[in-house]
């Protein structure tokens, strides 16, 4: 397992379900040891692209239970466990604790947007109730956060010790945290499917939490930066960007469909997202990108 301080491609799991709906823990086990096999420095999950507000308080524990079952502790793993209140994240933060959690990793309550003072107490709460590093998530789905006031959380709370940043635009805040109170946090990771990892680098990034549907070409791109810089990297991320772009319209439809077509999982069947489902045109649209990297792929 990797030491901290944490960096790399800490990648998402989706959440797998049947045709019917249903969980479907057949395909979550071949997700995970997708993952593992493409060589993801971590795992992260359930978080936005799992789906975790469409699963049920018991199915997000058994999600987590699952995944600690098959990782077993081969990467490290970070469990979403943002709640709608400090009470509920609580109850999440203790079973993932209890259940193989390396680290966690939550926004601010996201249905009933509290106030600055709300927040502190949330995370404050959270660090209190589990002896695990925790990854603050800034994004729009919960409260923005500022550099200025993460800085605050970070120093006052001792286990906040990384920051996946997530607000447009990503690569400002992401220097913003990191000139603001980089030395009170062991690392920032950027987000947004990676469609700007590059340039999070270049700032600092430590590096990115993507969702699985291209782990093995998004290691690629890491292992070519870490090795040669730039250069060798932006080849690789100048043929992987068309394909990000797609997912950025179509969301937890495209990644859930490319893993599909790549025999990872059964079905694409997704409970919650915020676009259409693929048409004709889309899936048209796809078979061409994916056969320009093709040869990316293990």
């Amino acid at each position: 397992m990797q030491i901290r301080p944490y960096k790399g491609v800490f990648t998402i799991p989706v959440t797998p379900f049947q045709e019917d709906g249903q969980l479907d823990l057949d395909s979550l086990q071949e997700v995970i040891t997708f993952c593992i096999a493409c060589g993801a420095h971590g795992l992260v999950s359930p978080v936005n692209a799992s789906e975790f507000s469409a699963l049920s308080d018991k199915e997000r524990m058994q999600v987590v239970e699952h995944i600690a079952i098959i990782n077993d502790n081969r990467l490290p793993f970070v469990v979403g466990s943002s709640g709608v209140s400090q009470e509920v994240a609580v109850h999440f933060a203790r079973h993932a604790a209890d259940h193989g959690a390396d680290a966690l990793m939550a926004i601010p309550p996201y249905v009933r947007k509290p106030y600055l003072g709300e927040i502190r107490r949330y995370y404050e709460a959270i660090a209190s109730a589990v002896d695990l590093p925790i990854f603050i998530q800034n994004h729009p789905i919960g409260v923005p956060m500022s550099a200025t006031f993460l800085g605050q959380l970070c120093r006052d709370v001792p286990n906040i010790l990384y920051i996946k940043e997530e607000i447009a635009p990503v690569t400002h805040s992401v220097t913003a945290d990191l000139e603001t109170f980089g030395d009170d946090v062991e690392g920032v990771f950027g987000g947004q499917a990676g469609k700007f990892i590059l340039e999070e680098l270049r700032r600092g990034a430590s590096g990115t939490m993507p969702a699985c549907e291209v782990t093995d070409i998004h290691v690629k791109l890491w292992d070519a930066y870490q090795a040669g810089g730039d250069a060798p990297a932006r080849e690789i991320f100048n043929r992987l960007v068309p394909l990000l772009n797609f997912e950025s319209l179509h969301s937890i439809n495209a990644y859930k469909e490319v893993l599909k077509r790549r025999g990872i999982i059964k079905s694409a069947y997704v409970r919650s997202s915020d676009t259409r489902p693929l048409d004709k045109y889309d899936h048209a649209e796809l078979d061409i990108l994916l056969s320009e990297i093709h040869d990316l792929m293990i």
